[in-house]
């Protein structure tokens, strides 16, 4: 069983057909961090927050006024992006530190809500790259 790589924090997934997985507001307005870098470079569609756009898929962690949606908020968003990931075991996902950026969300929760969500599926993401300072948090078996 192969486990999830990790890539340094700010970078860019490489290979061209990996899926930018960045944190968005439920606007869908991709105007900052890595949700414009979605916008510019990866598909992100003006107007849509959630899920697969081109090669990039959000996840939801500011709301309607750009305010930080709270922990439990987010955890849907995660969930669902998990279980897509899981039923696409052929696609790469470049994940970056989804709700810890803009959003100020601490890496160890955000990391451990998407272990716990990991868990849940019954998969370990090895067609995932997460940011590396989510290592100490992402040990799948």
């Amino acid at each position: 069983m192969r486990s999830p790589r990790f890539h340094p924090d700010g970078t860019l997934p490489q290979h061209p057909d990996t899926i930018l997985v960045f944190g968005s507001n439920q606007r869908g307005r991709h105007g900052k961090g890595a949700a414009l870098i979605a916008a510019q470079r990866f598909g992100a569609i003006e107007g849509v927050s959630t899920g697969l756009m081109g090669q990039s898929y959000g996840i939801p962690t500011k709301d309607v006024r750009i305010k930080t949606l709270l922990l439990q908020d987010i955890v849907p968003g995660v969930i669902e992006f998990c279980k897509f990931v899981a039923e696409h075991p052929d696609r790469r996902f470049y994940v970056t530190r989804v709700a810890c950026g803009l959003a100020g969300h601490q890496d160890g929760i955000v990391a451990t809500i998407f272990k716990n969500a990991f868990d849940a599926t019954h998969y370990v993401p090895a067609n995932c790259s997460f940011a590396e300072e989510w290592r100490p948090w992402l040990a799948f078996e």
